[in-house]
């Protein structure tokens, strides 16, 4: 029996009905939990000896609308944690899907790892996912005054504002985007020797 087949064993036995899904692949173990499961398998995950995932190492957020050129029928908004235990040297990916498309919203796990705190924020501020319980949510990277959520993929490439300094009024100021939108097609080059000496 392999490591890998001894933590899939591990997360099964004590996870039960609460792990929707395990899979591996390229050696990387995921597991698939429902949004109302979220914070407690976060618990047993650092808490149960035989797993030990002691640091959350990433929390993002993902969107898949549109993915698989728009095969994709689940779910919209994820989010995913990495964890690593440092004791059995081992990690997993835990991949949560928002019940909710509207108002994405899962349980927050800043009581868990408290490093989760700024992931949280940042998975906020960039998709709109709620963490519910997280005691400071909000913006991280993007101005308080932003308008949207930009890794979302319907967010528009040029945004929804611009920002200049007004020498007039002495301050930064937001007006309406000024570049004309356009489609953004991709250049592909198809010379079978490209980009080798």
């Amino acid at each position: 029996m392999t490591r890998t087949d001894t933590l899939v064993d591990n997360l099964k036995r004590a996870l039960g009905a609460k792990a929707a899904g395990v899979t591996v692949a390229l050696g990387e173990v995921t597991i698939v939990v429902g949004a109302a499961d979220h914070h407690d398998v976060a618990l047993v995950l650092r808490d149960d000896p035989n797993l030990g995932f002691e640091q959350l190492i990433d929390l993002c957020g993902v969107d898949y609308q549109g993915y698989g050129n728009g095969a994709w029928e689940g779910r919209r908004f994820a989010v995913v944690m990495h964890l690593l235990s440092i004791a059995h040297n081992w990690r997993v990916r835990v991949r949560t899907f928002c019940p909710d498309d509207e108002l994405p919203l899962v349980a927050s796990v800043t009581d868990v790892w408290n490093c989760a705190n700024w992931f949280e924020r940042e998975a906020f501020d960039l998709f709109g996912i709620v963490f519910e319980g997280h005691a400071d949510l909000r913006r991280i990277l993007t101005d308080y005054g932003f308008v949207g959520h930009p890794f979302r993929k319907d967010f528009p490439i040029s945004g929804y504002v611009e920002m200049r300094y007004d020498p007039e009024q002495k301050r930064v100021i937001y007006q309406p985007v000024s570049i004309e939108p356009r489609e953004v097609t991709p250049r592909v080059i198809r010379e079978e020797n490209y980009g080798r000496g």
